[in-house]
């Protein structure tokens, strides 16, 4: 698998601060989201992580996207 490039990495981070933002616009800690959501709080530490090399599918937003109450066009509503 290719390096991701100085753009993908500025992107995989702007995504990352939009679901940290978006989580803590709830009022919820990472712990007592997972625990309301029924997900893994360290799954939801590593999709708000900026050190997670990976980055996070359409798949995974979407799925976030559905948890917080938002469509993908508002979750990438935001200055990329």
């Amino acid at each position: 698998m290719a390096a991701l490039t100085e753009e993908d990495i500025i992107l995989k981070d702007k995504i990352a601060d939009r679901i940290k933002f978006l989580r803590a616009s709830t009022g919820l800690s990472q712990s007592e989201f997972a625990k309301k959501f029924e997900i893994d709080r360290q799954i939801l530490n590593r999709w708000e992580s900026k050190n997670n090399k990976r980055g996070l599918t359409i798949y995974t937003i979407a799925k976030f996207s559905n948890l917080v109450g938002i469509s993908l066009r508002d979750f990438f509503d935001f200055d990329v």
